[in-house]
This record gives C-alpha cells, structure tokens and sequence, in this order.
C-alpha cells in the first residue's frame, strides 16, 4: 500500500497482508500468509514467519536502549528478532531485537519482551507482561495479566504465573556498587505455579511443581510439589497429588 514503507530489500511472502502506515526495515523478512495490522513498525533484519499475526501499533526488532548508569543493558551487537510461525501478536508489544520467540505463541496487548530473551512454544504471555533482558521462558507457560520478569530469570516448561506476581534480581535494592557483583532473577522449574500477587527475591527458586500462594513473599526457595504461602512464605503442605504434572494426561 502507497500509505506504507516497505524496503526494496524485505521480503514478504506470498497471501501476506499489512495494513496502512506500516514501516517494514532493510532485510527484513516475513513469511507466508500473515496478518500484520496498521501502524506495525518491523526493524531491519527482523524475521518472521508464516501465519503469524501482528495487531496494531506492534514493534519488532527494536534496539534497546542504554542509560548511563544501567545495571543490566550492555552495549552489544544483537541478533535479529525472529517471530516462529503461527504466533499472535497483539496491540502496541515491543519486542526487542535479540529475541527469539517459539512456535504458536501469542503475546497480548501491551506486553514488552526484551532482548536476549527466548520464549518457547506454545507459551501465553498476557496483557500487559514485561519479561526483562537475559530471560529464559520455556514451552507451554503462562504468564497471566501484569506479570514482571526480572532480568536474568529462566522459567522452565509448563509454568504458571498468576495476575501481577513479581519477581526481583537486585538484593541491595540500587545501592552501593557491590551490588553489580550479584544481580540474579528467579528460577521456576518445571511445573511451578505463583499465585496472583506473590513476591519472589532475587536469587530464589520455585521447585519443579512447586506452588507460591497468593500474595506470598517468597524469601527462601520453594520445595518441589510443595506450597507455601505467608510473608514470609513457608511450606504448609504438599500439592495434591491430582494437581501434579504427571496427573494431568498432558504429552509433555
């Protein structure tokens, strides 16, 4: 369409479709079929597959930017951003250059996912989400409405993070230049659940089908297939046994 900017050096492939006002980069590269809304700015050597849908307002393949006292943003050459085939993604997402976002994925409305980050397929990253720089997210998760990632967190396979849980990788809380030495986000193994509301410290981890309650703040790691719940969190019980991965006739 005349109302957008398409580099001659892009490609786009055959049945795709974009709306007005789009900006498509040098060497980027879009599959076939897709769906890509007004507004969608997709940066140089951006990568996209086929029958993916991008809404309105999206950017892909934005470079980070780097304050002059930041702890955690590095000066580097990053990859291109590659988008897997049959992902949705929603209105006004940023996704960072140097991100690699699996297969039938879909990322909802506002959400912000930062360089250096892989998510894996079939993973749902909700309204809202932000999942910092340096982040592992695996298959199959659930990161509910206004979930925060802390950079350098990994989240293995089939995680639950309810609505608005947070998670930190800062112990001294921006104060004194030791704390440089220790940043660490979250680890969820497998399984793990968080419940809405709940706090997890840097450095800790939620055990392989491990569940944080609501509202918990989590100040020493989580056993596996244990719950625990309080400020601070301890472990209260076991998770039923019916709602254990095992138990849930899921393939993997």
């Amino acid at each position: 369409m005349s109302s957008s900017v398409i580099d001659n050096t892009a490609k786009i492939g055959e049945g795709t479709k974009y709306g007005s006002f789009c900006v498509i980069g040098e060497n980027a590269s879009i599959g076939k079929g897709c769906l890509i809304g007004n507004n969608v700015v997709i940066h140089a050597e951006s990568r996209i597959g086929d029958n993916v849908r991008i809404d309105d307002g999206t950017v892909i393949g934005k470079s980070p930017m780097r304050a002059a006292n930041s702890a955690v943003t590095k000066d580097q050459e990053l990859p291109p951003a590659v988008i897997s085939a049959d992902c949705i993604i929603g209105t006004n997402v940023v996704i960072y250059r140097g991100c690699e976002i699996g297969q039938k994925v879909l990322i909802a409305d506002l959400s912000t996912v930062r360089e250096n980050v892989t998510v894996g397929d079939y993973t749902i990253v909700g309204r809202g989400v932000a999942i910092e720089n340096y982040c592992k997210i695996g298959r199959y998760c659930k990161l509910e409405t206004n979930v925060y990632i802390a950079a350098y967190s990994e989240l293995e396979d089939r995680v639950f993070v309810a609505p608005c849980a947070a998670t930190s990788n800062d112990n001294f809380v921006g104060r004194t230049k030791e704390r440089f030495k220790y940043f660490k986000g979250v680890m969820i193994k497998k399984g793990g659940r968080v419940g809405a509301n709940a706090t997890i410290l840097p450095g800790k981890t939620v055990g392989a089908d491990g569940l944080v309650a609501a509202g918990a703040l989590l100040t020493k790691d989580c056993p596996d297939k244990k719950i625990v719940m309080g400020v601070p969190a301890e472990t209260v019980r076991d998770v039923p046994k019916e709602q254990l991965l095992e138990n849930q006739g899921w393939e993997d």
